[in-house]
């Protein structure tokens, strides 16, 4: 689908009505009698006044709150009582940006809603709320995006359905670490659903929702770009007596209160909520939701992505010396390597890099492991034509590091009044400052072309509380990651040609917020089959696929499938190398030949056009797929000219024919097709790829088969 239409149907009068429109988006909200409320959606383009003296809107009063936000400043809701100020656009090519500004008259503050449109079935929303006083006010509650979504008139139906069977709400249903990305899809219940995220679960969880009408054919799906605690809502209102079913949503911050003390004069810029609709299935929603982060988020122009170079690397799972170093920099050479990343260890002394965690904070390679300087590995991987990387968790203070010594005002105190185990509370100006400081040191000195920011902070300790000069004590979330955006995007601009490379014990902070000045990101620190497999397909729906860091090898993975399964769990996405043999050890030509063979692939056929693939979930239920022993990815340049579908038998199944339809491919075409395991190749039509499917044999549990195809 072409993204090229957006635009905004305002209608000023006594309660003026705007129609938010992007591709065939609509969304539409109105200011009530001094109340921002949501007037609901339509994913096939049509204003919901279009029949104008019978609108398709939502009945207000059924929602007790149908309010398009939540705000509360100083245990005041200002949700109502708004007075309308000025609404104007703002034209860029490719975008539009509409500023509505509201005034209220509860307390002495003024909203701006800012929305951002670029063409793509998903729109950005924030606000800026402004302390028009002298006193300072206590933020207490924010929901980003709410009020009514849908609306079944259930007497319209021509069969008689079970209310549980309408709606489906899809998310990351663990928030454990090592377990992300396990997407499901489960029954929308009669009742309010919540999902939380960091603050009232743990940080393991990418903040995305999706929520599907199974009646209809309508995809909600929306991503909250925030790193402390956030959550979506689903209210559900429906009995199965009743003829009409209603449902409203909120995607809100979760924090202790106050959220922030703004002080008087202060203007607070909130964090942004992403929201899309689609008439389709869940390609359609995926594909939407790419589109817009392709297009309007992940925009940096310092972090392009499309470099796309293949990593390699080792850390604290081995000796880590100098001759080992160099050893695996010639191997992973070897095996298509184009970046070799010191991973953690590299401040501890010999035989304690395991103790990692204790050393954070030193940010000096220790002398003794590497007596003329870790540069040397650095010289070493430019001699070869490789990039050099090292990693650093420089938002934790490790106990045997000077900084946790010398600065315990750095460590906030918890809401038990106990200082921090790591964190640096970064609202301290001092520690900021330091931080920033020293990545740039570590960039400069120590000749980086790769910097992977590690983050193994426990989700509770950045829920700290402290008084920033107020005579308040507030939660210091806000202003802490406020902090450390800001500190990224200034280095990514200093240091353009140097990729910054985001990990957070994985997948602890994948979030659209601090993916921005990030190339890309690790996803997980579980590399082990079926488990990878399951978070390589949910990671992908919510991020695309070149902004996800897959590893082969490495982390145990060895222990579980088969090699070729482990190899192309990672050539769809960004691919990440380990070792294959030990140090001792020569490598095993068989082995080394199938990984040269698959990087070369990724190289010459898939890198080509990952950046702007289109990504197909042929498998998109976790539960599902465990219980089927199956799954399979595709993605496919957006012409389909080309296309690679990566098909993994899983735990226990007996099944070795698997039938596949490329959805990626364009039926008026013809293709070449290629099976890796054997390279057999043949022709056929697009049409029979699409629509009536090919077989393809994976010969057992935990194997694989690639099948790429090609325009002829």
């Amino acid at each position: 689908m072409a993204h090229n239409y957006f635009d905004i149907y305002y209608k000023a009068g006594e309660n003026p009505t705007f129609c938010y429109r992007s591709g065939n988006m609509v969304y539409e909200e109105m200011l009530l009698n001094g109340a921002l409320v949501s007037n609901g959606w339509n994913g096939a383009g049509y204003p919901l006044d279009l029949l104008a003296c019978m609108p398709t809107r939502p009945d207000h009063k059924r929602y007790q709150e149908p309010f398009a936000f939540n705000i509360e400043l100083d245990g005041q809701s200002i949700d109502f009582c708004l007075e309308f100020v000025d609404f104007y656009t703002e034209r860029e090519e490719g975008f539009l940006k509409a500023t509505l500004v509201l005034e209220s008259t509860v307390k002495p503050v003024v909203i701006k809603v800012i929305t951002i449109l670029d063409g793509t079935q998903m729109f950005t929303r924030y606000y800026e709320i402004e302390n028009k006083s002298d006193s300072t006010m206590c933020l207490s509650r924010l929901t980003l995006l709410g009020g009514a979504l849908d609306e079944i008139k259930t007497e319209k139906l021509t069969l008689s359905h079970d209310v549980e069977d309408f709606y489906s709400v899809g998310y990351f249903a663990d928030d454990r670490w090592a377990n992300e990305g396990k997407f499901c899809w489960k029954k929308l219940k009669t009742e309010v659903t919540s999902v939380d995220t960091r603050f009232g679960r743990d940080r393991f969880r990418h903040p995305i929702m999706m929520l599907r009408n199974n009646l209809m054919g309508k995809i909600w799906f929306a991503q909250l770009g925030w790193s402390g605690g956030c959550r979506f809502t689903l209210d559900y209102n429906a009995k199965p007596e009743s003829t009409d079913t209603y449902l409203s949503f909120k995607a809100e911050i979760t924090a202790h209160n106050p959220m922030y003390v703004l002080a008087g004069g202060e203007k607070f810029v909130t964090p942004e909520v992403h929201m899309g609709m689609v008439c389709g299935d869940f390609d359609d929603a995926v594909y939407e939701m790419h589109s817009h982060i392709r297009k309007s988020v992940l925009t940096f122009p310092e972090a392009d992505p499309t470099a796309a170079l293949v990593g390699a690397g080792m850390g604290a799972e081995h000796d880590m010396s100098v001759q080992t170093s160099k050893i695996y920099i010639d191997r992973m050479y070897e095996m298509g390597g184009e970046v070799f990343i010191v991973d953690a260890g590299w401040e501890c002394p010999p035989d304690r890099q395991t103790e990692w965690g204790d050393f954070t904070g030193t940010n000096i390679p220790n002398p003794d492991r590497y007596p003329n300087g870790i540069t040397e590995l650095a010289d070493y991987c430019h001699s070869k034509g490789m990039k050099f990387g090292l990693w650093s968790d420089i938002e934790s203070l490790g106990r045997l590091s000077k900084a946790y010594t010398e600065h315990p005002e750095w460590r906030a105190p918890n809401i038990y009044g106990e200082a921090s185990r790591r964190l640096i509370d970064l609202t301290v100006p001092e520690a900021a400052e330091y931080m920033e400081n020293e990545l740039a040191r570590i960039i400069e000195e120590y000749k980086l072309d790769l910097l992977r920011i590690d983050y193994n902070t426990d989700y509770k300790e950045y829920f700290n509380l402290r008084d920033t000069g107020t005579g308040i004590k507030e939660c210091l979330t806000m202003r802490h990651f406020k902090t450390v955006y800001g500190i990224y995007q200034r280095l990514k601009k200093r240091f353009p040609n140097v990729i910054f490379e985001n990990c957070a014990g994985g997948g602890g902070r994948t979030d659209l917020r601090m993916m921005k000045a990030f190339n890309h990101t690790w996803v997980t620190d579980n590399q082990c089959a079926p488990l990878s497999v399951m978070i390589t397909n949910g990671m992908t729906v919510a991020l695309p696929p070149e902004r996800v860091d897959r590893l082969f090898a490495g982390m145990n993975s060895h222990k579980f499938g088969s090699l070729d399964l482990q190899m192309r769990n990672t050539m769809l996405t960004h691919m990440s190398l380990n070792v294959i043999s030990p140090v001792t050890a020569p490598m095993n030509d068989v082995q080394l030949d199938f990984v040269k063979h698959s990087v070369q692939l990724y190289k010459d056929f898939i890198r080509p056009f990952l950046c702007t693939a289109k990504t197909f979930h042929h498998t998109p239920d976790a539960a599902e797929t465990f219980n089927d022993g199956f799954s399979a990815l595709e993605i496919a340049s957006p012409d389909g000219e080309r296309g690679a579908m990566a098909v993994f038998n899983l735990c226990d199944t007996n099944e070795t024919v698997r039938k596949i339809r490329l959805k990626g491919a364009d039926a008026s075409k013809q293709y070449q097709v290629t099976l890796d395991n054997n390279g057999e190749k043949f022709t056929v039509s697009g049409r029979e790829l699409k629509y009536e499917g090919i077989n393809v044999y994976v010969p057992a549990s935990l194997s694989s088969e690639l099948v790429l195809y090609k325009e002829i």
